[in-house]
């Protein structure tokens, strides 16, 4: 995936009200910008640390970008945009870097399903059937360690969908849960049991049930990224 246009570098000065950041310019030129990201983004910014958005010239639109990088205080580089993701995975799979999930003959994104009215990400089908995949942005890390964890904060919404694709393997349909690792310096994740335990025990019945859990990197770059490997899922 290659930014278009380029991305343009900043300093972020302060996040809040969840979706919105200011940020300044080299010219010194002071801008809002949109923040998409639902979580904490915990270890992920720092006030007066380098980042870098894309610019929008759509006069539709209240503000004139969107955070896309951000330089962590660990000096690692993270993809803040949780939007990415998906257009990541899915570049790889076409692209048949995921050989786990090589081999659909079609593919549906967002698509309904469950009792508790979820979306799944992506529906891929096979010859021998469907397998409902969920992907999960992850961009939290810690200081001397190369292991990345997931959620940032607490997502009642993830351990839904943790429930939800507990429920297809018991109805006999593949499900995966895919973490893409947005975030470099990685070389596996874990369920972040000290932020969210309800999400990590969920993850483990699923697991339990039959899930998949998959983890892929990310090469990460301020022009482009792409997914490039797996990675280990540490259960503790």
């Amino acid at each position: 995936m290659r930014f278009s246009p380029p991305l343009e570098a900043a300093r972020l000065l302060r996040r809040y009200k969840r979706f919105l950041a200011d940020i300044e310019l080299a010219s010194g030129e002071v801008l809002t910008v949109h923040c998409p990201n639902t979580g904490s983004m915990l270890n992920c910014m720092a006030e007066g640390g380098r980042v870098w958005f894309s610019r929008s010239n759509d006069p539709k639109r209240k503000l004139p970008g969107t955070w896309e990088l951000s330089e962590t205080p660990q000096g690692r580089l993270a993809c803040i945009n949780t939007g990415r993701a998906n257009a990541l995975v899915e570049e790889a799979l076409l692209a048949g870097v995921i050989p786990e999930l090589a081999g659909f003959t079609s593919f549906k994104r967002e698509v309904p399903y469950g009792q508790e009215r979820s979306r799944i990400d992506f529906c891929l089908q096979y010859p021998s059937g469907p397998a409902y995949v969920e992907v999960k942005s992850v961009t939290l890390g810690f200081a001397g360690s190369t292991v990345a964890a997931f959620p940032d904060a607490v997502t009642q919404r993830g351990a839904k969908h943790l429930r939800e694709l507990g429920a297809l393997v018991r109805q006999g349909i593949r499900a995966v849960q895919l973490y893409c690792v947005c975030l470099d310096g990685v070389e596996a994740v874990r369920p972040a049991l000290e932020i969210d335990a309800a999400y990590a025990q969920a993850l483990a019945l699923a697991r339990e049930q039959g899930v998949e859990v998959l983890a892929y990197g990310v090469r990460m770059g301020v022009e482009e990224m792409c997914v490039d490997r797996r990675l280990a899922v540490e259960w503790g």
